[in-house]
């Protein structure tokens, strides 16, 4: 095996997964934030802000699943406006994507992880559309599954036809499961990765030794990402692959994609449980690792996507 060794040795990737603890660390020095994930709608955000407020749970990003399109412009004024006013970043998802459209390969068994991927040409028009229609609005943070549209992002960022301190957040769905995917994905554009749901820490410390990013790690995944609870993990997680974003999906919990107003009692009543779930792996990182350190909430960090109004 020398000759496969010293070649990823030659390519700055580990040559197998190992639990090394990071040293690396948000633009603030901290380890860990907290997302709040499928926060749908602004008055889940609402919801989400007195519920994390009652019970004591920080807060630093939430993210939406449904897409941009799905969103009136007041939806996603008063989503921007949430965020500025408590300095939490917004992170909003592109549509449409092919589960949207009608080719059936995302419908086959072999097809599914093509879902929330742009189909066409006509597609990634849409879906620019849909950036530049948010970011007029305020919005600095994007929840992407495309390859292509992460690159095309950042292009534009770098032409200086998107904003400099745009955020792009690319998607579980993706489910990156090695060093050598999520460096490609660091490579293109993505300020932040959703990996695989179902890494062990090894593999995730593997991950870290390859890139810089922030991993978001799914400590409870949804049912449809695995529905793995791994609250017990979060501490090794943060030792050996800071810097990431935990967060809390539910398992055994109905998936609402796209949201509409016929969800809207199960929305609330989802957003309000990731946050007690995420108190309790907030305090249980008290408990089992006190001295991680962690973002400061309310405080605009240079590299979260807090909206500009």
């Amino acid at each position: 095996m020398k000759k496969s060794i010293d070649a990823l040795k030659s390519l700055g990737l580990p040559i197998g997964d190992s639990n090394v603890a990071s040293f690396q660390s948000f633009s603030d020095g901290a380890q860990y934030r907290i997302e709040i994930p499928s926060t749908e709608t602004p008055e889940a955000f609402q919801l989400m802000l007195d519920e994390a407020d009652r019970i004591g749970c920080p807060v630093h990003r939430i993210s939406q699943g449904s897409g941009i399109q799905m969103l009136s412009d007041a939806q996603i004024k008063a989503f921007a406006s949430l965020g500025a006013e408590r300095n939490i970043e917004v992170c909003l998802f592109t549509t449409p994507r092919a589960n949207f459209d009608v080719g059936g390969l995302w419908n086959a068994p072999v097809g599914k992880l093509i879902q929330w991927q742009v189909r066409g040409a006509e597609q990634i028009r849409f879906s620019l559309d849909d950036v530049f229609r948010a970011c007029d609005l305020g919005i600095r943070s994007f929840l992407i599954a495309d390859l292509g549209l992460i690159q095309i992002i950042k292009q534009l960022r770098n032409k200086g036809d998107l904003p400099s301190n745009l955020i792009v957040k690319s998607s579980a769905i993706l489910a990156p499961a090695n060093p050598a995917s999520c460096k490609l994905l660091e490579e293109i554009g993505s300020n932040t990765i959703n990996v695989s749901t179902d890494l062990s820490t090894a593999q995730l410390s593997a991950i870290r030794q390859a890139i810089k990013v922030p991993l978001d790690v799914y400590i409870e995944a949804p049912d449809g990402l695995g529905g793995y609870v791994r609250h017990f993990e979060t501490p090794n997680m943060i030792q050996f692959s800071a810097p990431i974003y935990v967060k809390l999906g539910l398992r055994n919990s109905t998936d609402i994609y796209p949201y509409g107003k016929q969800h809207e009692t199960l929305a609330l009543n989802l957003t309000q449980e990731r946050v007690r779930r995420s108190k309790l792996v907030y305090d249980l990182i008290q408990r089992e690792m006190p001295h991680a350190i962690m973002s400061k909430v309310g405080i605009h960090h240079e590299d979260l996507g807090v909206p500009v109004l």
